[in-house]
């Protein structure tokens, strides 16, 4: 995997590396005596607009399947929505014409042929609307796992063929009188889809990470001929070894390495830091990564499968498939009840028999005791949290993608969290300009640096420049402006003055004196900073670098409390990001890091048995931010981010991270409420439905077992809306 070179900022430094008057003029080279060549890639962009899908097949086919993700999931909800309101439509005859658990209720009625009606429509929700469960519960029987589905799979099952048992016996042998569960079906049937629907519509999440990382990258690359013109050609048609230009502000479309030219080049989508990065001859670059104001030749290292961007996606679908397979709390009491009703059924049928050598009875019994254990308010219990939960979370700027997350963030003890736009505003600007000659002002200081950086490529030049924009400053003309490499920049001005803009190293080796106590309080903070000198004299600094986001400090603060440890992972240099660190009071830091790195990391903290959460905002962060329990995307971060995240912060405030931690708390406290509501209605039936206390007269009437499942429902939904964010 090619390794992106890594500009260091040094405190109390501003490199300059040989400014792009080189640059400039190979440009300028490809430029001029190549128009037929640039007509001709303009009327070819145009040709191939639209093939990005080709190109993204290309890119990973592995994930063909998975451009289409979103959709079937925005379609897998509208399905079970339609599927819930037509069982809906299909079980009201049923509840006015089938008596509950033998009891007939005050609005119901019957008429001949009624029965048939019930049969039918019964038949119709079993088949048409049980079939998710049906489905469900095959997949966790053949990975030797039930949970819910097999749970409400066990219920609906029992109650459609016992009752048919029922119909036929009531129908065809007059006299006999066998009590059905179709009432029961129906109710169960329609509770589940809704409880279904609830819970997918509250944590719907939107995009696909894999299919955007392939977007990252153009859909078509110029490879250079025999004749030495260059052709566009399909990315999926790029090999290994082809010489590609790569135009300024153009994507690279493939790993390589630079065979001429000078550029700058932002790799924020690899090492997550914003500031542009200057490249030359025998540099490496990543496919995906935008060129700067330079034209390159590259030479091709890495397309389609061998390239990062594509390890970089392998990376993201393998730790989305591994965290895939944790258990739900929900689901683990489903799998407890299922092998409860399972057991108790069995002994349920074999002790009746034995004591009234009656099979009739002995069946009756164990179906009403599986009746019974179908999870009416179990269905509700989690989904209406959830609902509520992510509905409370939305209107405080926390999107939960994944319900799992909620479940887990309460245990979380450590905290990952990516330096740059997440900790720090991620955009590399002027912070401070100071003037050490009271008839310079800031402003004087801003326009005579800006006058120099003109004719600069480099970040530091840009960062000063935007400044100067703000300001409204116009630079002034300098004339023979020289790259004085590792140095900085010097000039003349038009009044014979000589400008130069150097690190404090010049102003030591050249004996120019300067205050030290700001720039040693600069320094220590890890910011670059940079000297103005006129006629040798130190005019003022300029200090440039990212500004720490206001609330990351409290949220450091606020886990310390909350005994869970920071950890930082940056892609910054090991200065910088041991500065940022030590400001905010973090102990553990990793810097230098690329997205394997960080995935890593992530997986080493697993390991050794913490409960982890992953906070970042790029493309790097996206691998690091699947691999983790919980990963949370900073809503102002890449969309790859954030679709590879459970949860997403909305108003990228680094303290809305302790704000979920505690809506997270308060969730799984409802949800524990909830299910022993629901699972407690279980634990007290199944064993008098079973007749445990048939021997002191004591036998749970099938009308009371009715009423203590509604009653347990009606609890359940209740305490679910009484949910408050805190």
């Amino acid at each position: 995997m090619n390794e992106p070179t890594k500009q260091e900022h040094h405190s109390g430094s501003h490199h300059h590396n040989e400014h792009d008057h080189t640059g400039h003029q190979i440009k300028q080279d490809h430029d001029e005596g190549k128009t037929s060549i640039e007509n001709e890639t303009s009327r070819e962009k145009i040709q191939a607009h639209g093939n990005q899908e080709d190109m993204q097949n290309h890119v990973h086919s592995s994930h063909e399947t998975m451009d289409h993700n979103h959709d079937s999931h925005t379609g897998h909800i509208e399905g079970l929505r339609k599927k819930f309101f037509i069982c809906l439509i299909l079980a009201i005859p049923v509840f006015f014409l089938s008596p509950m658990m033998g009891v007939t209720l005050p609005f119901q009625f019957s008429f001949p042929g009624g029965g048939w009606i019930v049969l039918v429509l019964s038949t119709i929700l079993y088949f048409y609307g049980g079939m998710p469960f049906l489905k469900g519960a095959k997949k966790e029987l053949e990975v030797k796992n039930p949970g819910m589905m097999t749970l409400i799979s066990l219920g609906i099952s029992t109650s459609y063929l016992y009752s048919l048992y029922a119909f036929a016996m009531n129908t065809f042998f007059h006299g006999a009188h066998v009590m059905d569960f179709f009432w029961e079906l129906a109710t169960l049937i329609v509770i589940m889809l809704l409880g279904h629907w609830i819970e997918m519509k509250a944590v719907a999440g939107a995009g696909d990470a894999l299919k955007k990382i392939a977007e990252l990258l153009p859909s078509q690359a110029y490879v250079k001929q025999k004749d030495g013109n260059f052709t566009a050609v399909m990315l999926r048609d790029l090999m290994v070894g082809q010489i590609v230009i790569v135009k300024a502000g153009e994507k690279i479309p493939a790993d390589g390495i630079i065979q001429e030219g000078r550029t700058t080049i932002n790799e924020s989508m690899v090492t997550g830091e914003s500031r542009e990065v200057p490249k030359q001859q025998n540099d490496k670059v990543i496919g995906g990564s935008l060129n700067g104001n330079g034209s390159i030749l590259i030479k091709v290292t890495g397309t389609g499968e061998s390239g990062y961007l594509a390890q970089v996606m392998q990376m993201v679908s393998s730790a989305q498939h591994e965290k895939s397979k944790a258990e739900t709390l929900s689901g683990k009491v489903a799998q407890w009840l299922f092998y409860a009703a399972l057991f108790t059924a069995v002994i349920t049928i074999v002790v009746w028999f034995a004591i009234s050598h009656d099979i009739g009875k002995a069946v009756t019994y164990m179906v009403t005791v599986l009746v019974i254990a179908c999870p009416h308010a179990l269905g509700l219990a989690i989904p209406l949290v959830i609902a509520r939960s992510t509905s409370l979370g939305a209107k405080n700027g926390l999107l939960v993608r994944d319900r799992k997350a909620l479940e887990i963030a309460p245990k979380v003890n450590t905290v990952l969290l990516d330096k740059t736009g997440t900790l720090t505003e991620g955009n590399f600007k002027v912070i401070q300009v100071l003037s050490f000659d009271e008839h310079y002002t800031e402003d004087d200081i801003l326009t005579l640096a800006s006058a120099l950086e003109t004719a600069s490529s480099h970040p530091l030049g840009f960062s000063i420049l935007r400044k100067a924009a703000e300001r409204k400053l116009k630079p002034l003309a300098v004339r023979n402006v020289k790259t004085l490499p590792g140095i900085g920049l010097s000039g003349t001005l038009e009044n014979g003055q000589e400008i130069s803009i150097v690190n404090a190293a010049y102003l030591d080796n050249h004996g120019v004196p300067y205050p030290e106590t700001p720039y040693h309080e600069l320094s220590a903070e890890g910011y670059s900073l940079s000297f103005l000198v006129l006629t040798n004299k130190a005019l003022g600094l300029i200090a440039q670098g990212d500004e720490i986001k206001p609330g990351a400090n409290q949220l450091i603060e606020n886990l310390k409390q909350r005994n869970i440890t920071p950890v930082m992972l940056s892609g910054d240099n090991k200065a910088a990001a041991e500065k940022i660190a030590a400001v905010l009071g973090i102990t553990e830091v990793h810097a230098g890091l690329l997205p394997e790195d960080k995935e890593k990391m992530v997986k080493k903290y697993h390991e050794e048995g913490n409960a982890t959460m992953m906070v970042g905002d790029g493309v790097n962060d996206a691998p690091s931010l699947a691999r983790a329990d919980v990963g949370v995307a900073i809503g102002a971060g890449t969309d790859i981010a954030i679709d590879s995240a459970d949860v997403v912060l909305v108003k990228s405030d680094p303290l809305d991270i302790i704000h979920f931690l505690s809506l997270a708390k308060n969730t799984t406290r409802k949800m524990v409420q909830n299910l022993w509501w629901g699972a407690g209605y279980n634990i007290i039936a199944i064993p008098l439905a079973a007749g445990v206390l048939a021997p002191a007269g004591i036998l749970l009437n099938p009308a009371a077992g009715a009423v203590l499942m509604s009653l347990s429902t009606i609890i359940v939904a209740i305490n679910a809306l009484t949910f408050r964010m805190k």
